[in-house]
């Protein structure tokens, strides 16, 4: 995989900023740091143009009358507005080095630029109504809108909007990545998120955002089983398994088979067989898809039944998850679970906690890797590490995708990957695809895409 993006909760980020000021790192340090950061950000975006930021009476609030100092320096006409004086002693002190006025926010007039400093990591309750009427009307005519952090109004680390939240254009994550850049609804109103170094150095994150993998090419020496041998079990609907395996191809198995149906609507390199058990005895099989098709008979269970008990490394989707969670069967510790969310809460119930806890917890009782699909889709670790891919293209919404990324992850298990980064890859590879098919999208389409996708990786 490539360097992780950590992302840190409100409760770990604090730890970390308190870690560096024991370390003899005053705050006012940090202060400035972030508020340069800010700076130059809106710098790049907006140049020379008006400027209006917002500052709340916290930390957030600070680093925006750094901000503000650092771009009037740069002859950019800056305008500060605040709802409160600054309370938090470090932005007492930023806010008494901003040689401007600061203007009561009910009365500040809209600019082109506006900058959202008001509140960032930790808000735990809605914005007062007038501090959200005025955010609002203040942001609707602005040419560019940036917030510091978070969008004022979002939670930090589920992902939940404590009200009413505009939509911004950027956001400047600072320190970190916190949960809600990628979780949504948050995510939506964050815009592009900017990582800004504010010097907190090495991160220990139990969670991180998933990024572009590092894949290697087969050496000269590689065939067809040393590149992986991915069986894809059919069933009632061969075209969900069959655009299971053709993923699976395309995904760089060296030998894929398509056991239980012998239809000939496939390329002549797809290996179609008939059910057998026997066939699951095979030494060299590195990894099989169960679920894309399977059905939900007999026929099917007996099928899914043999794929547990074959020793293989699995990963089980769509019908095979409808299964298990009307068997509650306990065979699952090592393999990848691909629920959506309706078959999440089949297998695993709803406790009303976020997605991300939910994961987590499913995670660690199953033993398995979940990989909770969605447009914030998520990697959960039963040792309790996780991973949340960026916002999919939307365009993925529409039959058969799914079916895709089961076989691109079980290529890249056939190939030797571990199960948590199997399922990162494999889901950084589908969104990529669909960024490269672009609009009005089919699940064929992603799989003509795979082999670019692909080589951006090499």
């Amino acid at each position: 995989m490539s360097e992780p993006f950590p992302i840190l909760t409100a409760a770990e980020m604090r730890a970390a900023e308190q870690r560096l000021i024991a370390s003899g790192t005053p705050v006012e340090t940090l202060m400035e740091r972030a508020g340069a950061a800010i700076a130059e950000a809106v710098w790049r975006v907006a140049g020379h143009a008006e400027v209006l930021i917002l500052c709340g009476p916290g930390n957030n609030g600070g680093d925006g009358y750094v901000a503000a100092r650092l771009l009037r320096e740069r002859g950019v006409s800056v305008r500060v507005t605040a709802a409160e004086p600054p309370k938090a002693a470090a932005a007492r002190n930023a806010a008494s080095r901003w040689d401007g006025p600061v203007e009561p926010l009910a009365d500040a007039k809209r600019a082109p630029v506006l900058v959202d400093a008001l509140f960032g990591t930790g808000l735990t309750r809605p914005l007062d109504l007038a501090v959200a009427d005025a955010l609002e009307r203040l942001c609707a005519p602005a040419h560019r809108r940036i917030a510091v952090d978070l969008p004022s109004g979002a939670a930090t680390d589920d992902g939940l909007l404590l009200g009413a939240v505009p939509r911004f254009d950027l956001t400047i994550a600072l320190g970190a990545l916190k949960p809600s850049h990628l979780l949504l609804p948050a995510a939506a109103q964050c815009g592009q998120v900017a990582v800004a170094d504010i010097g907190l150095g090495a991160i220990e994150a139990h969670t991180h955002r998933i990024g572009r993998p590092r894949l290697t090419p087969p050496d000269h020496n590689a065939n067809k089983y040393s590149r992986g041998k991915l069986v894809v079990l059919a069933g009632d609907m061969p075209g969900a398994s069959l655009l299971a395996a053709l993923a699976g191809q395309r995904a760089g198995a060296g030998y894929v088979e398509l056991l239980g149906s012998a239809g000939d609507a496939a390329p002549h390199s797809l290996v179609r067989r008939a059910w057998s058990e026997h066939a699951l005895e095979d030494e060299r099989i590195g990894a099989m898809v169960v679920g894309p098709g399977l059905g939900l008979g007999k026929a099917a269970r007996a099928r899914l039944d043999a794929a547990l008990a074959s020793g293989r490394r699995l990963l089980l989707d769509a019908d095979a998850l409808t299964l298990i969670g009307k068997t509650r069967h306990g065979r699952l510790a090592g393999h990848i679970l691909t629920p959506h969310w309706g078959e999440f809460v089949r297998l695993f119930g709803d406790d009303k906690k976020d997605r991300l806890s939910q994961a987590r917890a499913a995670a660690a009782i199953s033993g398995a890797i979940v990989l909770l699909k969605g447009a914030d889709s998520i990697v959960a670790h039963p040792d309790g590490r996780a991973a949340i891919a960026p916002l999919a293209p939307s365009w993925l919404a529409s039959a058969g995708t799914g079916d895709v990324l089961a076989g691109i992850i079980g290529a890249l298990l056939a190939q030797g990957q571990p199960p948590f980064e199997a399922a990162q890859a494999g889901l950084w590879l589908h969104a990529e695809a669909a960024r490269l098919a672009g609009p009005m999208l089919i699940a064929d389409d992603l799989i003509a895409h795979l082999p670019r996708a692909i080589a951006s990786c090499l």
